[in-house]
């Protein structure tokens, strides 16, 4: 049978050798290590591995939206986010990214090698307190309430704007990675902050980290 092709994304080179290590000795091939979010998309548009396996808080692109992005420009790839946190808004997020496998970090070694095997045969995987978590959620109806559904919604360029932005960069620093016009990214923040009715950097940074763009 032949190897699974896996590629890991996390910011943190220990991590990513811990995750290398404990793959390979369940005999799955690593074929390439990415270090953000952006990365990872390219990388996989690329390489076209069976499974991605990332990190929900990377730099310049989150793993949620290039979940979506991989999911998109990839659809034979599988996704499984890695994350240290169970929240049952994240997960559901996750899945409405495309992922089809949710793993904590703190079972990684228990479930991660499960996780790509069993995405990789075509079915979900979910660590156990997500999946209890997801159930609970299903047997007591949605959760949505109707101001959550007045948010406005962002684009996924705009996502893309908003967390760099959040990480500090500057308008130059964006457009140069967007490969756009420090001109653009000005009027797209401008735009952004109209939309949600945000005042300063410091509103959208708390608006990036409640909406799970970046980590706190």
């Amino acid at each position: 049978m032949p190897k699974i092709r896996t590629v890991i994304a996390d910011d943190h080179e220990i991590v990513r050798h811990g995750l290398r290590t404990l793959l390979e000795n369940e005999g799955c091939e690593v074929v390439a290590e990415y270090s953000t979010g952006r990365e990872a998309v390219e990388g996989a548009t690329n390489v076209k591995p069976d499974v991605v396996i990332i990190d929900i808080s990377m730099p310049d692109l989150n793993g949620i939206d290039a979940t979506q992005q991989i999911a998109k420009q990839v659809p034979d790839t599988k996704v499984v986010v890695l994350t240290m946190h169970d929240s049952e808004e994240l997960a559901r997020k996750v899945l409405e990214a495309g992922a089809r496998g949710f793993v904590l970090k703190s079972d990684a070694v228990r479930d991660l090698s499960t996780a790509v095997k069993t995405v990789f045969g075509g079915k979900p995987f979910f660590s156990g307190k997500i999946s209890e978590m997801l159930l609970r959620g299903y047997l007591g109806g949605s959760r949505k309430t109707e101001a959550a559904d007045n948010i406005p919604t962002l684009t996924p360029r705009e996502r893309e704007v908003v967390q760099l932005l959040a990480e500090g960069k500057s308008s130059k620093e964006v457009a140069s990675i967007l490969g756009t016009s420090p001109a653009t990214v000005e009027t797209q923040r401008a735009k952004i902050m109209q939309k949600l009715d945000l005042h300063s950097v410091t509103d959208l940074v708390r608006y990036a980290i409640r909406n799970h763009i970046i980590q706190a």
